[in-house]
């Protein structure tokens, strides 16, 4: 087990620019891995983990070179093989799963066809042969149904399915090592627990090895067994997963995890301040700039990657002493800073027996009379007040997009009223006055997809303000630009750049920019943290909270990171199959009593500790829709009762002198506070 079956030595990899300059990506990278093992790859966006997982099986982006240090993969020089030979090593030995299972599968073919094209490819087997290991490989990542799912197309799956299909595919080849760059970004908490529980099986059975790279804390505590922190292409801290996480040395570990917000602590974390620099630029410590303890020794010599009292856990930074001496579960404490805005008791939007469905029937539905399926979302009633955040919580397919896109005159609704004042906002938005459009805005879950590529900043911040502000002149426009660009911390100069000059906090505080232009009294979050580094994501959080106390604003803020909603709402909607479940104040929703579904949700969130197991209530089997009749979360409970469950409308119940809290479950409330013990996990 001592063999190294992964040695990189001393990597350099870079590229030169159009004007000839060198850029360093990685900077003397050195990392080794045993067979079996799961080393956790960690740090914020554009700090050289994809481009160390891809050099790790001999892949190079366009333009880029290995500058020094060598790749070594099962004795092999990685970058000394030809590319037939690389070919042969690729899916046989190392497998990657990607970050997109979505984009990874050909939406065109079935997906049982897409595995036996990898068994065809990495394990020289086709005909008969290929088709039972399919059948086997998908029972083995624990798709339901292996012979059905197999003649469906990538679309009628779920994300977690996707996913799934996408393991299957790398082990057809049966690797012994298996790297994986961000496989469960963007699922739901239960999906992505499910997910990584079963990886942790592979690794069992299998004897694999993983890279695992991932800027998710708590997905790398949950799965590694030793973690790798990377700054600026530089390896920083270099630990067993315990170390890491309990007694971090290096500043900036410290600083990422005291960026996460806890379902154990309220308030909003702490964000790290400025970004990572490019690798090589600075002539001491590359975390200098960013670091509190920084001293003169810092800006001048780089710190060399070194043992701490003879450990396996390697540190580079000149003060790692005093760091390693500083209590950090004190430390972690202090972080957290309460959020301070004032809400008022006139509603902003209200919304009473909302249903919205996405079904459209057919010439022959009508022909002949089918029934209509039960609408995608049903029966819902909140209303949001003024100046307050209210969160909608669920997993995939719960229906908290389809509620906000109804709010934004993006969906039609079936059923229902949705009030904003005296105007009902079920009218399409292209029906809509100018001034209703103004004053409600919404910001998407992936600036990427909502900001156009061919458009400088200054244009995608005129266009608002053209639009809602006619009488602007140029130069008031411009400077109101700027206004705006300082507003979310970016600096005026950010105009004159384009999207793909940004990185992704760059491109979601430019997309918060362009909706706080039209001076909205409404906003609606898509998941606009999802994706975003734990540093990012809580300076965001609080320019998101910063924006509200000085505007008033009112959110509806959707989120499958329960933690990240504990830090920024005051009150919880929690939805099922587009249901209500549970209501409330946002203390009240994470204490007793739990509905048996939020109980599931708040139990499969993931710590960055690696002794807190996930408590994983219920299967991640997704429903395409919710049942005709009875309570929407029956097939899954951990709690049915009985045939009640499926027969009649679970009744509303709240606790006795509860302010507007409120529970939508047949076991009665004394039951639920009494039968179920604290599942919120204790960090130490």
């Amino acid at each position: 087990m001592n063999k190294r079956l992964v040695d990189i030595s001393n990597l350099t990899i870079g590229y030169y620019t159009k004007r000839g300059k060198l850029v360093h990506v990685l900077q003397g990278v050195s990392l080794q891995i045993k067979p079996g093992e799961t080393l956790g790859l960690v740090g914020e966006s554009g700090c050289g983990k994809s481009t160390l997982g891809q050099a790790l099986m001999g892949y190079l982006r366009s333009g880029s070179q290995v500058l020094g240090g060598s790749v070594e993969f099962a004795g092999q020089d990685m970058f000394g093989l030809t590319p037939k030979e690389l070919e042969s090593v690729r899916g046989n030995q190392i497998a990657l799963i990607p970050q997109n299972a979505g984009e990874a599968l050909t939406p065109t073919l079935r997906i049982g066809n897409q595995v036996v094209e990898a068994l065809e490819l990495s394990a020289n087997i086709s005909g008969d042969a290929a088709n039972e290991r399919m059948i086997e490989l998908l029972g083995q990542v624990r798709l339901p149904h292996p012979e059905v799912m197999a003649q469906r197309y990538p679309h009628e799956l779920s994300g977690g399915q996707q996913q799934r299909v996408v393991v299957a595919m790398a082990l057809a080849g049966e690797p012994i090592m298996l790297v994986l760059d961000e496989p469960t970004t963007g699922l739901d908490v239960t999906t992505q627990a499910h997910i990584l529980d079963l990886m942790r099986d592979i690794v069992a059975e299998m004897g694999t090895a993983m890279m695992y790279i991932s800027h998710d804390l708590g997905v790398i505590a949950r799965v590694s067994d030793r973690v790798a922190l990377m700054y600026a292409g530089e390896i920083v801290e270099d630990a067993f997963a315990a170390n890491i996480f309990k007694s971090p040395a290096h500043p900036y570990a410290r600083g990422l995890l005291e960026s996460i917000p806890r379902l154990t602590l309220s308030g909003i974390p702490n964000s790290l301040p400025g970004q990572p620099p490019i690798p090589g630029t600075l002539p001491g410590c590359s975390f200098a700039p960013r670091c509190s303890s920084a001293t003169e020794i810092c800006s001048s010599e780089p710190p060399e990657l070194e043992a701490i009292a003879q450990s396996p856990h390697l540190v580079r930074c000149h003060h790692w002493q005093q760091v390693v001496a500083t209590d950090f579960s004190q430390e972690l404490q202090e972080v957290f800073h309460t959020i301070n805005h004032a809400s008022e008791d006139e509603p902003a939007i209200e919304l009473s027996d909302v249903a919205v469905s996405y079904h459209r029937p057919g010439f022959f539905d009508r022909w002949r009379a089918n029934s209509e399926p039960p609408a995608t979302v049903g029966d819902v009633t909140l209303t949001v007040l003024r100046g307050e955040t209210v969160a909608l919580v669920g997993e995939s397919g719960s229906g908290k997009t389809t509620i906000v896109r109804a709010i934004a005159g993006l969906l039609p609704t079936k059923d229902g009223r949705i009030q904003f004042e005296d105007f009902d906002l079920t009218v399409a938005v292209n029906e809509r006055p100018i001034e209703i459009k103004k004053r409600i805005q919404m910001i998407f879950q992936n600036p990427d997809a909502s900001l156009n590529p061919r458009h400088s900043v200054a244009e995608l911040l005129d266009q608002p303000l053209k639009l809602y502000f006619p009488k602007m002149n140029r130069d008031e426009r411009r400077a109101r630009q700027v206004e705006l660009l300082e507003r979310v911390r970016l600096d005026g100069r950010y105009r004159l750049r384009y999207p793909g000059q940004l990185s992704g906090g760059e491109k979601q505080r430019v997309a918060i920019a362009r909706a706080f232009a039209a001076d909205p009294e409404v906003v609606l979050c898509d998941e606009v943290t999802s994706a975003l580094d734990v540093s990012v994501q809580a300076a965001v959080l609080d320019l998101l909270a910063d924006l509200q106390r000085e505007h008033n604003t009112t959110y509806i803020f959707i989120a499958h990171d329960l933690a990240v909603v504990r830090a920024i709402a005051d009150r919880v909607a929690v939805l099922y199959q587009g249901r209500l479940c549970e209501f409330g104040a946002v203390d009240d929703i994470y204490s007793p009593p739990y509905h048996p579904y939020t109980e599931t949700l708040l139990g499969a969130i993931l710590v960055p500790d690696p002794d807190t197991e996930p408590i994983l209530l219920a299967s991640d089997t997704p429903e395409l829709a919710p049942p005709a009749q009875g309570c929407p979360f029956q097939r899954r409970c951990p709690r049915r009762i009985g045939d009640i469950c499926d027969q009649e409308t679970p009744p509303w119940q709240s606790p006795a002198g509860a302010d507007g809290y409120k529970i939508r479950c047949h076991i009665p409330i004394e039951e639920l506070v009494n039968g179920q013990s604290a599942i919120i996990p204790a960090e130490s």
